[in-house]
């Protein structure tokens, strides 16, 4: 009989530090500490994010061993995110997970964030009504990435198509932010686009080579627009607020669809999946499950809790990677950039 493997997981990537405990898929515990004062700058600045996370990880490692019942001595590993992310959040993390390795002598695995975002499916937390299935074709979408990842495994990721310059979460916040919505936009526009007409206004949907895509257009499109119809009327944006959300959405939704569309023809994939901070976004999620149901193949959308950045995502990582046995020594650093 096989024994349970405990993972403790840690995530530092950018602005919310959390903590996780998974028992082999199942999650025990996902404490995650937000950081707000980020809100009053239009963005996250990384000095304050890794003060913050200082700050704030003992106490979340503290509060998910609590949650999860189980005690420092059951753990079988230490997984944490090397990257990509900002080097100093990131080295906060790493830091932390090598000592408490150390001192528990235990294995520290190191784990890539955006392949945590595609396992996150894997979490049997998310209660799908089957095993997923490979090869799965997953959107990974969120602010800093735009990704197509052929998934054949969990061990086997292969990039077929990503963003030439701005990410779709990018977008969206910095969007919302010309429209003159707090940051974070994203979600702000997620909740007016639900009052607003999405075929108000029409936005470029950007024309790039093979599966890649580009966003950058889109905001100068969005901006050159808006700056014209202030010219004649000084309340246009907020007159328009809820139409001008609805079609920015329906822009980035589509242009995201129209690819994705592209790499299941060419991929053949037995099931497609959503990963990301921006896979929260509502209609990207109903537009997604549609999709499956048209082509009649599962569409995976993950549970709200594993979205955005989260701990869950780091420990499902970490967990397959203990059954391979990938460890990391001490000589491991962060890396802001690190790629699928």
């Amino acid at each position: 009989m096989k024994s349970d493997i405990f993972i403790l997981a840690i995530e530092s990537s950018c602005d919310d530090t959390s903590a996780a405990v998974l028992k082999n898929k199942t999650v025990l515990s996902n404490v995650i500490a937000t950081q707000k004062i980020h809100e009053e700058y239009g963005g996250v600045v990384p000095e304050l994010a890794s003060r913050a996370h200082q700050q704030n990880i003992v106490p979340v490692v503290k509060s998910a061993m609590d949650k999860s019942g189980i005690a420092l001595h059951q753990l079988s590993g230490i997984a944490f995110t090397r990257g990509p992310g900002l080097l100093g959040s990131l080295l906060v993390g790493t830091s932390f997970a090598k000592g408490l390795s150390i001192n528990l002598g235990i294995p520290l695995i190191e784990v890539n964030h955006m392949k945590a975002h595609i396992l996150s499916h894997l979490i049997d937390n998310n209660n799908y009504d089957q095993e997923v299935e490979f090869p799965m074709l997953c959107l990974t979408v969120s602010g800093g990435h735009t990704q197509l990842v052929v998934v054949s495994s969990p061990y086997d990721f292969k990039v077929v198509g990503e963003t030439i310059d701005d990410a779709a979460g990018e977008a969206f916040d910095k969007i919302a932010k010309t429209i003159g919505l707090p940051y974070p936009g994203g979600p702000l526009i997620d909740k007016l686009a639900k009052e607003g007409n999405p075929k108000a206004f029409k936005f470029p949907i950007s024309v790039v080579k093979d599966l890649d895509y580009s966003f950058s257009g889109l905001k100068t499109s969005v901006l050159y627009f808006l700056q014209k119809e202030v010219n004649k009327n000084p309340h246009f944006i907020e007159e328009n607020k809820a139409d001008l959300c609805a079609s920015v959405q329906y822009t980035i939704i589509q242009t995201l669809l129209k690819k994705l569309k592209m790499a299941i023809e060419m991929h053949q994939p037995k099931s497609i999946a959503l990963a990301g901070g921006v896979s929260a976004n509502s209609e990207l999620r109903t537009t997604i499950t549609e999709l499956g149901k048209e082509l009649g193949i599962p569409a995976l959308i993950p549970a709200f809790e594993y979205c955005t950045d989260n701990a869950a995502m780091i420990g499902i990582s970490g967990y397959f990677n203990y059954l391979n046995k990938d460890f990391s020594d001490l000589s491991v650093t962060a890396s802001a950039r690190l790629a699928v």
